[in-house]
């Protein structure tokens, strides 16, 4: 095969529409767009959200809340969830992130204290709620700041 015998498959492709070219083809005078009205204009049709001149929903809703441009947003994991490394294992992000616990990093990884903890580890996370220390030390494990 060379390049000039290339033909796309049987049935793949059709005919471009001719418009404009006469009463018998079909689609001559208004070219298929009907007798004025939006779509039969250029640029035709109307944004997304229009509602006829009625004041969409949109603008209709109250604006709810703000984005706090200070905050920090965590990846949060409770201890239960722990449970899955091996005894004395070092528990970090880049872990976290290998056992598919968490998605993303984010700005660190938060430890929260659901569930309980039968296994010695050494946890490193950027927080750890009060109960989440407790936990990890009754067992004799580490919980590290870093």
């Amino acid at each position: 095969m060379k390049l000039h015998e290339l033909r796309p498959a049987e049935g793949s492709t059709s005919a471009q529409k001719r418009l404009g070219r006469g009463a018998g083809s079909g689609l001559g005078k208004t070219s298929g767009k009907g007798h004025k009205g939006a779509k039969a204009r250029s640029g035709g049709g109307k944004r997304p959200g229009f509602e006829g001149g009625q004041m969409p929903l949109y603008r209709r809703v109250p604006k709810r809340g703000f984005t706090n441009v200070f905050g920090t947003d965590y990846a949060t994991v409770n201890v239960e969830r722990l449970e899955v490394f091996e005894d004395g294992a070092v528990v970090d992000a880049a872990a976290l992130l290998e056992k598919k616990i968490i998605r993303k990093e984010l700005a660190g990884v938060k430890i929260l204290g659901v569930g309980e903890l039968t296994k010695k580890l050494t946890v490193k996370a950027a927080k750890f709620s009060a109960t989440a220390k407790e936990k990890i030390e009754a067992v004799g494990g580490k919980a590290e700041v870093i």
